[in-house]
């Protein structure tokens, strides 16, 4: 106990106290507030002082007795004497206010809840699991059950925790500082699951925020913008089988193959006024909906609460918080679990690379610079009117090591896709000159969100085994999917931008002009094997003016889908994972709206359908073809059989597996010609199937046939070709990409 030696009730003994504790700024609450141990002159008595707006009486129970607090003045502070005997961790208040009368806990009879280890990793950086000593959690102490608050705030002049628990009013919970760590905590008993709460911040010139918890795990919908206590959780457990089918679909030499989704446009109840789908309803539509069409993998894009519908959640204000638009916390857990039971991976999107500025988020969240860093031209990014985290500050790295490990082992998540790794990676993305600071070597790279980057992908596979970590890196930086240990930022797969523009850039030329930009589609297979890679084709391919993949297509309407179709089979050979957002199987004609569900009578027609069918056929010979996936990341499995076939815009090469029965020929041909016996050279004698076609009639195409055998069989022959000394003579349907799979020697 702290020892005060003020005689009792001397008018000028409490003025200064009461004028802070009115005025919401008390700085040391655990200095005055509660029991204390008091030497007089002639005795030693414990004094008990409590301070409670709008309070007409308050009596204190011990004992079995009721002792009246005497009322400092017409202040709100009461105060009363008891024998050194007292026991200070046992007894209760009963207040009378108006119309009520109410008895609870005194909060300033508990000691402090905070794990001081703790808090030294997370000033150190290397807090894992800030999530289970920061925030809000209920727990029981000294005997009571209630909620530990928790919040860093190291320049705060004081902090109280406000509510609708205690009418938001800031003079009532006063925090307490703890000066070495910065953090502030305060243990209330007899709080209540989906209370609402902020943090009251004075500042250092008197000023006072309402912030929201920044590791609140759950979070009001805008325009609500306070944090909301989250009672603790079911966990989600996995099992020996469930784990093993992790470690398979989540390795360099599985058939990834991934759905990226916008919750809130995937499918909607428009006959309830256009809702959106809950957690629960995804998780018996999207994930069998998934599985069915073949692909491994659900990439969501971010979920994390954020206020604006328009930023589809890019500029997140909870990032331990999955947004309340769906559902809870346990609805969210119960897709994550369906997910698993259906053996579909689930991926988030997770952004690390800056936060908004709205008042109640981080932005100068204790009067300071705290997050983000002071000079705009560091901690201001230009692009998107927000704010980047100062990662060389240790505090941030462990909040935001603490909010990937968060993901991944609450929710038993497949892994994490980190949104715009190269603006956290350049000093200089996106800036003229003289708007960025160099480092302290003169470059421009960021040293210290390169360290957080390195450090949150080693913690985040240490700690989740058989997880993927994916950067959406669009540079040439050196090592994206590399080892930490050997150098590299530690992902485990890397998009591949500059795939996806090129092709996509070639797809749009019309095929009279194909042949003079040849290159741009045989150009990433001189970088194809440098990282890990997954070709996207994302909604960032499908917004902003940019029209539907289907309306990028040249030609009339038959040749638009006959070029999509055709794309899809070359994006499916290519060495790499895949991606497609949400639609892309639909293949709708208009670009996507995040306000609207996907267009699902495109179904009924015959062309659309047709893209429907080949996503899935195409999903189906990927799994069950090792050659197309088993060696993506190495040239032993990518031999180029004719690159230069610019006349004819046709490109043919073998993809090939472990072992030595698995190849597979693919011929991918972009102009609306049909070639009758062409001469392909292959690089093993045998007899080849073909079994994928994009222009059957059954996918909306012309149904030109490869070769003329019932069953699609071609045999090879010891004639010349393109290098190899056998070759097959083949049909090359008009913009189509066929795959013909090795049978028999």
């Amino acid at each position: 106990m702290n020892s005060v030696n003020k005689k009792l009730g001397s008018i000028e003994d409490y003025s200064e106290q009461v004028s802070a504790l009115s005025s919401g700024c008390f700085s040391d609450p655990f200095s005055f507030l509660g029991p204390h141990v008091v030497d007089f002159e002639t005795h030693r008595a414990v004094v008990l002082r409590i301070f409670i707006p709008s309070a007409i009486s308050v009596e204190v129970l011990h004992d079995g007795i009721e002792t009246q607090m005497k009322r400092y003045l017409d202040s709100s502070l009461f105060v009363a004497q008891f024998e050194e005997s007292f026991n200070t961790q046992d007894y209760r208040l009963k207040v009378s206010f108006e119309s009520s009368e109410v008895i609870f806990d005194d909060i300033y009879r508990f000691a402090s809840a905070l794990d001081e280890h703790a808090m030294y990793l997370f000033n150190e950086g290397t807090l894992e699991h800030g999530n289970k000593h920061f925030g809000a959690r209920f727990l029981t102490h000294q005997g009571a059950k209630g909620v530990q608050f928790s919040v860093w705030a190291p320049n705060a002049k004081s902090v109280s925790v406000i509510g609708d628990f205690n009418y938001w009013q800031p003079n009532q919970h006063f925090m307490r500082l703890h000066p070495a760590s910065g953090v502030w905590d305060l243990f209330v008993p007899g709080l209540q699951p989906d209370q609402c709460y902020k943090f009251a911040i004075t500042t250092l010139d008197g000023s006072v925020l309402e912030k929201a918890d920044p590791f609140a795990q759950k979070m009001q919908q805008a325009p609500g913008t306070a944090s909301i206590l989250q009672e603790n959780t079911s966990v989600v457990e996995l099992s020996c089988e469930q784990i093993n089918a992790r470690r398979k679909r989540n390795s360099v030499d599985a058939p990834i193959s991934i759905y990226e989704v916008h919750l809130g446009s995937w499918k909607r109840r428009q006959e309830e006024g256009n809702r959106y789908l809950t957690y629960r309803e995804l998780a018996d539509d999207l994930v069998s909906y998934v599985k069915e069409l073949g692909f491994s993998h659900i990439q969501l894009m971010p979920i994390s609460e954020y206020p604006f519908d328009g930023s589809w959640g890019y500029q997140p204000v909870g990032l331990f918080s999955p947004t309340s638009r769906f559902g809870s916390v346990e609805d969210f857990k119960y897709f994550s679990k369906k997910c698993e039971e259906q053996e579909v991976g689930l991926l988030l999107d997770w952004v690390p690379g800056h936060f908004p500025t709205d008042p109640h988020g981080l932005q100068k969240f204790d009067g300071t610079h705290l997050y983000e860093h002071a000079d705009k031209r560091q901690g201001f990014h230009p692009d998107w009117n927000t704010c980047v985290f100062n990662y060389e500050r240790p505090e941030i790295k462990s909040y935001l090591l603490s909010n990937a490990n968060y993901w991944l082992s609450e929710f038993k998540l497949d892994g994490l896709r980190v949104d715009a790794v190269a603006s956290m990676l350049y000093l200089d993305y996106s800036r003229n000159e003289g708007e960025w600071i160099a480092n302290q070597y003169g470059g421009r790279e960021n040293i210290g969100a390169i360290n957080c980057l390195q450090s949150s992908n080693s913690a985040c596979y240490k700690n989740n085994p058989h997880i993927m970590m994916v950067a959406e890196e669009s540079t040439a930086w050196p090592g994206v999917t590399q080892s930490v240990e050997h150098g590299g930022l530690g992902f485990g797969f890397k998009w591949n931008m500059g795939w996806m523009n090129d092709s996509l850039g070639f797809m749009q030329r019309d095929p009279i002009h194909r042949k003079y930009h040849h290159h741009e589609m045989t150009f990433s297979m001189a970088y194809a094997f440098s990282e890990n890679y997954i070709l996207p084709l994302s909604h960032d391919e499908v917004v902003h003016g940019k029209g539907s993949l289907l309306s990028k297509m040249p030609g009339d309407d038959w040749q638009q889908f006959a070029n999509l179709r055709a794309y899809y089979g070359f994006m499916f050979a290519h060495p790499g994972k895949k991606l497609l957002f949400m639609g892309s199987e639909l293949a709708p004609r208009t670009e996507w709206d995040h306000n609207q569900s996907l267009d699902w009578s495109l179904l009924e027609s015959e062309a659309h359908s047709g893209i429907y069918k080949t996503v899935k056929s195409l999903n189906k010979l990927y799994n069950e073809t090792p050659a197309l996936y088993e060696v993506d990341t190495s040239p032993a499995g990518f031999r180029w059989i004719d690159c230069n076939n610019d006349e004819q815009s046709i490109f043919s090469f073998a993809r090939f597996g472990k072992h030595y029965s698995d190849l597979t020929i693919v011929v991918s041909h972009f102009t609306p010609q049909v070639f009758h016996h062409f001469k392909l050279g292959i690089p093993r004698a045998g007899v080849y199937q073909v079994v994928f076609n994009s222009d059957d009639q059954d996918l909306f195409g012309s149904g030109v046939k490869v070769v003329a055998h019932k069953q699609q069989l071609v045999e090879s022959k010891p004639v010349s070709s393109h290098g190899f000394e056998q070759s097959i003579e083949i049909t090359v349907p008009p913009l189509c990409t066929v795959y013909l799979k090795y049978i028999s020697a």
